[in-house]
């Protein structure tokens, strides 16, 4: 009987059932834009279950998936966690060998990929990197490499069952939904294991406070396998909605689809927001957007000149903020940023600088200020700590979950460090690490920094993130070359030398090294002087980046 009263994230199909049983729920964006009913998901869904577990998933396994969005994978996500599977989502902006390592983690006994990605199957399968796979699975259409390769598809597992499935939702061990994942210090990644628990109480605060429901069509401009994606596709599974779905996000595509479909709600990071800015400017784009209601933004804050933009673009739009983190299954705090309200702090302790308002915790969140470990109310500035269903199971490692170091009295330290004002809303200050957050993605400077010490004519490197209106922060690099070596800038040509370091090589370099576009910096300065360092050698990131701030504007050297 306990078990039937678990919460599970399947148990929204009943509402798809009766809000959209005849109703378009679900649109592919792309190709022969296609549409599915309520009652086809759901069938569909069933049947991919039945078919999955047919094939050897079972409770508690994990099922690694690599694809754009789409229907198939919608219902994947859930087929898999009716079985009582873990799904761990890889991020198709990785490159393979930091796909591998994830893999690594998490020892998955099975494969799904969309066609893009056969070339990692094909790898995966023919060098056995992976061990734990026993089944391969291509999702969505088959292609000339899937055929060559024998590999089956989802769409036959799903034929395979005959009449509807009579199976009912099962849960992993510790409710285990999914495995989200995150960049460590170290760059490599982190499994984040979340619970049904977590994404459904998470879904009912964006229904709470963003007020997704069944009129709303939302289109998934963010990928499924980020837990803000995933987060928000949950809360409008929950709320009945009907999705929109292409497959990466591009600003003509997501127009198109506005237009296309009526969409009334999505969620952005900054380079989101600016991409769709500009691309409205150029194409002068005005009159459909009205249809939209709702933004949701996170991934960093909208800087004014952003937030001046789209509450012009979408006029009829309520834009939201939200702050939180991947450990905390997506948002801990929301704000209406066009509501004036919080532009300024009420009540500010005097001893330090505001930083950002990021609003209240939602209805479900507790945070406090902790100082020197200790969590207090009355400590003006400290770490940011977080406590209640909504936080991780804990990280995955040896093919279960350890929650020892994750959480201490409760408490699940955010990394950031901030103060609460008399209000209730929580002001960020910054990452307690220097993580560098941009375009909405993690990154950490010492993976960076670890790649571009590899090249010879490189002595030392500091990498930081400086603001920037279309990505939040933008990676630059700070760099020592080595005697004997010529520093070539960007306006210079090369003179064909052996020993030249130029921001160009540097980015080749990066690239050969196979680190991930999104993590190669932006820019390159050459420093003359010795780094600044703490007493046990650390480089003060702060103290570097206030400098270059207040002596330079970097542009773009590539």
């Amino acid at each position: 009987m306990a078990r039937h009263c678990q919460g599970h994230i399947a148990h929204c199909l009943g509402g798809i059932l009766a809000r959209r049983g005849v109703a378009t729920v679900a649109v592919d964006f792309s190709g022969g834009r296609r549409s599915i009913s309520g009652a086809e998901f759901v069938d569909g869904m069933r049947r991919l279950a039945a078919g999955l577990a047919g094939r050897g998933v079972r409770p508690g396994d994990v099922v690694a998936v690599v694809a754009f969005n789409s229907i198939e994978y919608v219902q994947l996500f859930l087929a898999v966690a009716y079985v009582g599977a873990i799904i761990a989502p890889l991020n198709y902006r990785w490159s393979f060998e930091e796909a591998a390592q994830a893999l690594e983690l998490v020892q998955p006994t099975a494969f799904i990929f969309d066609g893009g990605f056969s070339s990692w199957a094909l790898r995966l399968r023919d060098s056995n990197e992976c061990s734990s796979i026993g089944l391969y699975l291509i999702l969505g259409d088959t292609c000339d490499a899937g055929h060559a390769a024998n590999f089956l598809s989802v769409d036959h597992i799903k034929r395979s069952v005959r009449g509807a499935a009579a199976m009912e939702p099962v849960s992993a061990p510790r409710d285990v939904a999914l495995i989200c994942f995150t960049s460590g210090t170290t760059g490599r990644p982190k499994g984040v294991a979340i619970s049904h628990t977590s994404l459904i109480i998470q879904s009912l605060a964006k229904i709470a406070i963003v007020g997704y429901g069944e009129d709303d069509v939302y289109l998934h401009t963010a990928p499924m396998c980020h837990i803000g994606g995933i987060s928000s596709c949950m809360a409008v599974l929950m709320a009945g909605g009907c999705h929109v779905l292409i497959p990466k996000f591009d600003a003509k595509s997501a127009f198109d689809a506005i237009k296309e479909h009526g969409v009334t709600s999505f969620i952005t990071v900054p380079a989101i927001m600016a991409d769709l800015l500009s691309h409205a400017r150029k194409e002068k784009i005005s009159g459909h957007v009205m249809t939209v209601t709702k933004i949701l933004n996170g991934g960093g804050g909208l800087s004014e000149e952003l937030m001046d933009g789209a509450s012009q673009l979408f006029p009829h739009a309520a834009i939201f903020s939200a702050y939180g983190m991947t450990e905390a299954c997506s948002s801990l705090t929301f704000m209406a940023l066009n509501n004036p309200k919080l532009q300024e702090p009420k009540n500010k302790p005097g001893s330090h600088s505001a930083g950002v308002c990021v609003g209240k915790p939602a209805p479900h969140v507790e945070i406090q200020i902790g100082l020197d470990g200790n969590t207090s109310s009355s400590s003006p500035t400290g770490n940011i700590l977080t406590r209640g269903l909504h936080t991780m199971v804990g990280y995955w490692a040896n093919n279960k979950v350890d929650s020892s170091d994750c959480v201490r009295n409760g408490w699940l330290d955010t990394g950031d460090t901030g103060w609460m004002d008399r209000a209730g809303n929580l002001w960020l200050m910054g990452r307690q690490k220097g993580c560098i957050k941009t375009g909405g993605e993690n990154v950490y400077p010492e993976e960076v920094e670890l790649v571009l010490s590899q090249h010879p004519g490189v002595a030392r490197v500091v990498v930081i993130g400086i603001p920037d209106s279309r990505l939040g922060e933008k990676v630059i690099a700070c760099v020592t070359i080595r005697d004997g070596w010529k520093w070539v800038d960007s306006r210079a040509e090369h003179q064909g030398e052996d020993k030249e370091v130029s921001p160009q090589i540097l980015h080749d370099h990066c690239r050969m090294k196979k680190l991930s576009r999104f993590k190669v910096p932006r820019s390159y300065y050459q420093w003359r002087q010795p780094f600044q360092v703490t007493s046990t050698g650390k480089i003060r990131r702060e103290e570097l980046k206030r400098e270059i701030l207040a002596t330079m504007q970097i542009p773009s050297n590539l």
